[in-house]
């Protein structure tokens, strides 16, 4: 049993620990981690990867006062233990349980709500700000991946904070690199010296001698950028104001204590360059950080089951069949991802045509932009991301690719409800922001086989189109090889009933079609969200008591509205029932029981339809 971990409770439980105590406290805190992600599944890698990093944070600084605010927050975990939550850990990522990410409504020691990468040195940067003004000496820390760093909003941060001066330290957890044995014990080095307060003083009072003389400091400017680019990466960061400290080892942890105490003394802003392995200590991990970077339950001792062939795809998989079969015909396809390339099904793709594949980095504003310049010079794009990573490029997709008409497609994955990632990545608002914007035609499919054909169909066309579409499996409708553009802004019948007709979007089909056999309802699959079928709905209107209309994403402007507007515009005046998901942020669980809990299976659209009749 964890003798150190079993007694911490509190961060200021770990700094009454002696420094000669922290290599165990690290090893038992590996131990625990593998072995509670085990059993609950979620992120793993990354979080091996920050053990000793969280803990000479918390060993140094006085959290909570001193604010950390992790990046995306797929490293947290170790943070969580140390911070009253260990016991917590058996219910993560589960209704009623902790978030795998950092809530500020869930531990004063979660300074700031993330999910989202690239949003951590503008946050640190506003309480630094608050802090100064308050005239108080607590201080805030950014701790940021080297993937989250390819974002163009934290360099927008960066470019602030060096003008402000305010106590912000910056922390590159770099994990894409290794550090040989030679240089890493130089940087060690030169990273303590440059820490110190010595070097500090030193560096500030030499620019002060020659600002009057303004050749000699170009000059020494100079020699010390040619001497610093010899063994440290910094000059980039020096350029935006911060003092760079490192590379150093983000393992040893007498290095990360000696360090961050020393920084912890300076003034203005610190930008400190960590390496770390992902998965460190778990050996499973480190021989494949990407395969143990978000699992499913698993046996720590034998590692992760390779997957049985065969079952139902997944939509993803779906999706990078299609990608495949497409560019094969047309040699104008072009595929693009945020940094999202397994997630969104893009691997094969990047392996048969890596000529064709373009991983932008966690930049999507980026991305959208760059689609719409291949598309500009006689490219097809197809856009991979998710839709609560779209949100974050939605000036572009409007500005850049809407006004100009350009064909790029959008695939859109993880549309509606998520499971276990909760609020922070669900994608329940993607229909409302597209149907609003001119150009667009926005498709949902029921099954697999319609995605497949509407991926097909979104391609043909030489306009902006999206493809939105959940995250998992289907209902087990199998695609097929041959590929056919469906009628645009054409729906479909697929129960024929009395009094009541559901008009189902995507996903909720099935349910809808469960519902209607005890109430003998009409079910249609609208499969277009924008253009609707019109004719559609003013025949439904026309021969039932009551429409019903089912989405799994936020009613408000959803594509139940698009019904209501049409209804208007046509002047037809009856009753609708509109269910999707409700106006409040859906905590994270399984997926079925978040669906039940929303009223959007089968159970729930009956007792919504009942209690509307009976009304």
């Amino acid at each position: 049993m964890p003798e150190l971990l079993n007694n911490i409770d509190t961060p200021e439980d770990l700094r009454r620990l002696e420094r000669s105590q922290l290599p165990r406290l690290a090893e038992e805190l590996r131990n625990f981690l593998v072995d509670s992600v085990s059993r609950t599944g979620g992120h793993l890698s990354s979080n091996l990867g920050t053990v000793e990093l969280t803990i000479a944070l918390h060993y140094v600084f006085n959290t909570p006062d001193d604010r950390l605010v992790w990046d995306v927050g797929h490293q947290t975990y170790a943070h969580k233990i140390l911070t009253g939550r260990r016991e917590a850990m058996s219910r993560l990522r589960m209704a009623e349980g902790i978030s795998g990410f950092p809530r500020r409504d869930e531990s004063p020691y979660d300074t700031f709500g993330t999910g989202h990468s690239s949003t951590s040195i503008s946050a640190a940067l506003g309480m630094a700000v608050a802090a100064k003004l308050e005239g108080v000496g607590r201080r805030a820390v950014a701790i940021i991946g080297d993937g989250a760093m390819s974002g163009g909003m934290a360099f927008e941060a960066l470019n602030n904070a060096g003008a402000m001066d305010a106590n912000l330290l910056v922390i590159l957890n770099d994990n894409d690199m290794s550090i040989s044995q030679p240089v890493g014990a130089l940087n060690n080095y030169l990273a303590r010296l440059m820490s110190g307060r010595f070097y500090s003083a030193m560096r500030r009072g030499s620019e002060k001698v020659l600002k009057g003389m303004p050749p000699v400091l170009e000059f020494a400017k100079r020699a010390e950028e040619h001497v610093k680019g010899m063994v440290t990466p910094g000059t980039l960061f020096e350029e935006f104001g911060f003092n760079y400290i490192g590379p150093i080892d983000g393992h040893d942890l007498d290095v990360l204590v000696d360090t961050l105490k020393n920084i912890r003394q300076l003034e203005g802003p610190q930008f400190l360059h960590v390496v770390t392995r992902k998965g460190k200590g778990y050996a499973h991990a480190e021989q494949d950080c990407t395969l143990y970077h978000g699992v499913s339950k698993f046996d720590p001792a034998s590692g992760i089951a390779p997957q049985v062939a065969g079952g139902k795809p997944s939509y993803t998989e779906v999706f990078g069949q299609w990608l495949c079969d497409m560019a094969e015909q047309d040699e104008r396809l072009v595929g693009v991802t945020p940094a999202m390339c397994e997630g969104s099904g893009l691997v094969a793709f990047s392996r048969q045509f890596p000529q064709r594949y373009f991983d932008v980095g966690i930049a999507e504003q980026h991305a959208l932009t760059f689609a719409a310049g291949l598309a500009c010079d006689g490219c097809k794009p197809v856009v991979a991301i998710y839709s609560t990573f779209l949100q974050r490029a939605y000036d572009q997709l409007i500005h850049d690719v809407a006004i100009q008409n350009l064909p790029v497609v959008l695939a859109i994955d993880r549309g509606g409800l998520v499971g276990a990632d909760g609020a922070t990545h669900a994608g329940s608002f993607d229909l409302s922001y597209l149907r609003c914007i001119p150009n667009m035609t926005v498709m949902a499919p029921a099954d697999e086989n319609e995605c497949r054909q509407m991926l097909y169909t979104a391609f043909q066309l030489e306009t902006p189109s999206a493809v939105r579409y959940p995250r998992g499996r289907g209902p087990g409708v199998l695609p097929n090889a041959e590929m056919q553009a469906l009628p645009l802004g054409k729906g479909e019948v697929r129960r024929s009933g009395q009094r009541v007709a559901i008009l189902a979007f995507g996903s909720m089909l099935a349910p809808a079609l469960a519902a209607a056999e005890s109430l003998d309802a009409t079910v249609a699959n609208m499969r277009f969200v924008k253009p609707l079928d019109v004719d559609l709905v003013r025949a439904l209107a026309s021969s039932h008591e009551l429409l019903v209309t089912i989405e799994e994403n936020v009613i408000q402007g959803g594509a139940g509205s698009a019904v209501l507007e049409c209804l208007e515009q046509l002047g037809i005046v009856m009753p609708v029932l509109q269910l999707g998901l409700p106006d409040r942020f859906v905590e994270q669980g399984d997926h079925a029981s978040m669906l039940a809990q929303c009223g959007l299976d089968a159970a729930g659209i009956g007792r919504a339809i009942v209690a509307r009749l009976v009304e």
